[in-house]
């Protein structure tokens, strides 16, 4: 059965374009959308990707209907592959039911994949050229060598209750005994 997924970015779109595309390539259903790609949740995806069976058709009316990025439809196409269920882009033409469209998809996988390692390969020697400078990243410490010292000490006079230190140093009593090493109680 060939299924149609069609969507528009805003209300104010129409979607008569891409439901007559739908039906003249054999829709017998059509789900929509009226949302931006960027988001997650999506009703009518999410809808149609719960009743898709095996053999079933999902067809869209262009590739940036259904994935908000790259990845997104490679992790879309790998979920309808997964299940035994085939693709087709009317506009691409694009249909993973033929030995061409099958390579056409891993095509665009690998690229995906190669996409994400030049991301990582590039974070890492941004990272590695920040250390050789003498930037560390992560979070902030929140309290200084001094501050942990005056912690020692008001933590030491017994007649401080340590909720006041905490609120001295603006830290919490998890942060606090994080940093003087004690044991919290």
């Amino acid at each position: 059965m060939n299924i149609g997924y069609a969507r528009v970015s805003t209300q104010d779109q129409n979607l008569d374009l891409q439901n007559d595309a739908l039906k003249s390539a054999g829709c017998e259903k059509i789900y929509t959308d009226k949302m931006s790609g960027a988001k997650t949740h999506r009703p009518g995806l999410e809808e149609i990707l719960s009743i898709l069976r095996k053999g079933d058709t999902l067809v869209v009316w262009k590739l940036d209907r259904l994935g908000r990025s790259l990845t997104h439809l490679i992790k879309v196409m790998n979920i309808l592959d997964e299940r035994g269920i085939y693709f087709r882009s009317v506009q691409e033409s694009l249909d993973t039911s033929t030995p061409g469209g099958k390579l056409i998809f891993h095509v665009f996988g690998a690229l995906a994949e190669f996409e994400r390692d030049i991301i990582r390969e590039r974070t890492l020697a941004g990272l590695a050229a920040a250390r050789s400078r003498g930037r560390i990243g992560g979070r902030p410490r929140s309290l200084s060598m001094e501050q942990v010292g005056m912690a020692k000490k008001l933590i030491g006079d017994p007649t401080i209750p340590i909720a006041d230190i905490c609120k001295t140093l603006g830290v919490s009593k998890a942060t606090l005994y994080r940093y003087v090493g004690m044991e919290q109680s």
